[in-house]
């Protein structure tokens, strides 16, 4: 139990959450694993947190379910806490002068360093673990907690670059020879890259999404397009219909900076792909800055490639194209 608390880092996720609730819900994960795991008994003198309807639910997701909850139920008659959850931040702990003596009462005082070389100690032994025992032996919620420590992750900015990159056709000309050829006296066409690309991108302006978050994703949309000879670039926000729309293209590159974002309402993605139809706009690419919450369906899926880049959740992934967490 004590051991879970520490591998998931609940302590130091609980940031400026209720602590009660807090505790509560890092009990109801850990304690959740321990039972569907057979890892030693059930107490039976007291009741604990443990509820099957948490299993491979996240703490933070655990204690949105209660604060949702916490006027309506008695929280005293769920379980008991089967521990104190100290997060090296309480008045008491260390000697007189701050030293971290065995007489002294209450956690130990930590640095920042000092935490942060824990937590790696702590990753590094699970990851270790892990391997020597066999992905199949790995409860699930572990699992996907070694994939965020191990898996490459890549910035949306990447993301969106590579994505712009990508529908950026190729064909062979001589005009530009193949060096690699001429060793063996062959003389092979090299390959030319096509330097105007054509996008589509729509700006999610719903309510949740900040002017300066609309603003940022401009920016790095005139970012790349600068790295390009020639581009077409349709651009607009949303909410439940599409405003402000303007093609750019590299003539009038310049004015993308200016470009102010609309709207506030509700959020209907399909507006989108109906606006696109009703204007005979086919992008070779179509990009959404959004929070990731429509009101009905993500969109036509078979129109156009789409890449979502979703801000505020990174759980959220969309049911096709590709997925990007704003940062």
């Amino acid at each position: 139990h004590e051991v879970l608390h520490n591998v998931f880092d609940h302590m130091g996720r609980r940031d400026s959450r209720i602590p009660e609730l807090s505790n509560i819900a890092a009990d109801y994960a850990v304690n959740q694993i321990l039972v569907d795991e057979k890892i030693g008994e059930v107490p039976k003198k007291i009741k604990i947190f443990q509820d099957a309807k948490y299993r491979g639910k996240s703490y933070e997701e655990i204690y949105n379910d209660l604060y949702d909850k916490a006027e309506k139920i008695d929280i005293g008659s769920l379980g008991e806490l089967l521990d104190d959850h100290l997060d090296g931040n309480e008045e008491g702990a260390g000697g007189e002068n701050g030293e971290n003596d065995k007489d002294s009462m209450g956690p130990p005082k930590l640095t920042a360093e000092e935490k942060k070389a824990i937590k790696d100690e702590i990753k590094e032994a699970m990851v270790a673990a892990a391997q020597s025992s066999g992905a199949d032996k790995i409860p699930a919620g572990i699992k996907r907690l070694i994939n965020d420590f191990t898996e490459p992750k890549m910035d949306w900015r990447q993301m969106l670059r590579m994505n712009i990159q990508s529908i950026l056709k190729s064909n062979f000309s001589f005009s530009r020879p193949n060096r690699k050829s001429q060793h063996c006296g062959a003389i092979l066409p090299g390959m030319m890259n096509e330097e105007t690309i054509d996008v589509a991108v729509g700006i999610d302006m719903s309510g949740s999404i900040s002017d300066k978050q609309g603003r940022d994703f401009i920016s790095e949309v005139k970012g790349i397009m600068d790295e390009y000879k020639d581009f077409n670039l349709d651009l607009w926000c949303f909410d439940t219909e599409v405003y402000g729309y303007k093609r750019f293209t590299g003539d009038n590159a310049d004015e993308i900076l200016e470009y102010q974002c609309s709207g506030g309402g509700g959020t209907d993605f399909e507006a989108n792909w109906n606006f696109m139809k009703e204007h005979g706009i086919e992008p070779k690419k179509f990009i959404m800055f959004t929070d990731g919450y429509p009101c009905g369906d993500w969109g036509d899926e078979h129109y156009c490639d789409t890449l979502f880049i979703v801000h505020g959740n990174d759980q959220i992934i969309a049911p096709f194209g590709q997925t990007a967490h704003y940062k």
